[in-house]
């Protein structure tokens, strides 16, 4: 008896002391994390002419509970969206949420791109240009990553990005994104409009490392009314380190003219 009181009341605090050697908690916790992908079309009800309802995007973003969004098509500070009106910042502030805004173009005296909001602390950001063809020009596109502390010595790479309409283009910056998120060794979630269909060469070329979140019977994501074929995506790599609880499209029609994409993952072990 004595020695099992022994280990009682030891063995946590050797486990205490191995943590902090290592620098990392010794944790089984499942750790929960949902998440949205929304082209959101610079916060214009495509029903409404020109208006801008920035309230709508951010309504539909609260009602998903989601920790982490990438956002396509947004808006900072053009003239079509209101000089002054950051998009991102304004729907970082209407969700309680962080936000990271990558450009990817000058657009109406101000600037185009995807964005990041995060529930979580952003812990580190990036920019990355997408390249395209000399001989097929089309708007440029950028890809935004942050860094996010999920749990204490849990880090997770979320990313959002829109690719472009040639398909050669999209083979090419698909080639960027691998080339660039192959040496990481952390978990990555990439959230995306790739105006690309799931059997398209472009998305083949994802998923040897990256897997989608929905892999047969997918709803569809665009049109918002009878819509027709999917164009949105929530991938993650490596695949054993999540679990898909849950994923569908929200079928929401006046906000945007593509549905939202959300995914409920379960992170699970440890790289």
């Amino acid at each position: 008896m004595k020695k099992i009181r022994f280990w009682y009341v030891c063995l946590p605090i050797f486990l205490c002391l191995v943590t902090a050697v290592k620098g990392q908690p010794l944790s089984t916790e499942r750790i929960q994390l949902k998440v949205l992908s929304y082209n959101i079309h610079h916060c214009n009800p495509p029903s409404k002419g020109a208006l801008i309802d920035i309230e709508a995007i951010a309504e539909v973003i609260r009602k998903s509970g989601a920790d982490l969004v990438a956002l396509q098509e947004v808006d900072v500070n053009t003239i079509r969206s209101g000089k002054g009106n950051n998009q991102a910042r304004l729907l970082a502030e209407k969700t309680g949420m962080n936000y990271y805004f990558s450009k990817a173009i000058d657009y109406e005296g101000g600037d185009y791109g995807v964005a990041i909001l995060s529930r979580y602390s952003i812990q580190d950001s990036m920019r990355l240009d997408l390249p395209i063809h000399a001989n097929l020009p089309e708007e440029t596109r950028t890809l935004a990553a942050v860094t996010v502390s999920v749990a204490p010595g849990r880090q997770v790479i979320f990313a959002s990005t829109h690719l472009g309409l040639k398909a050669a283009n999209r083979r090419l910056q698909v080639e960027n994104i691998l080339s660039h998120f192959k040496p990481f060794d952390k978990e990555v979630i990439l959230a995306a409009d790739f105006n690309a269909t799931p059997d398209s060469e472009e998305m083949k070329m994802l998923y040897p490392f990256f897997s989608p979140s929905c892999r047969e019977n997918c709803d569809f994501t665009i049109p918002v009314q009878r819509p027709n074929r999917k164009i949105d995506y929530i991938l993650h790599s490596p695949v054993n380190a999540f679990n898909i609880l849950e994923t569908y499209t929200i079928d929401e029609q006046y906000a945007s003219d593509h549905l939202p994409v959300f995914t409920l993952f379960e992170m699970i072990g440890n790289l």
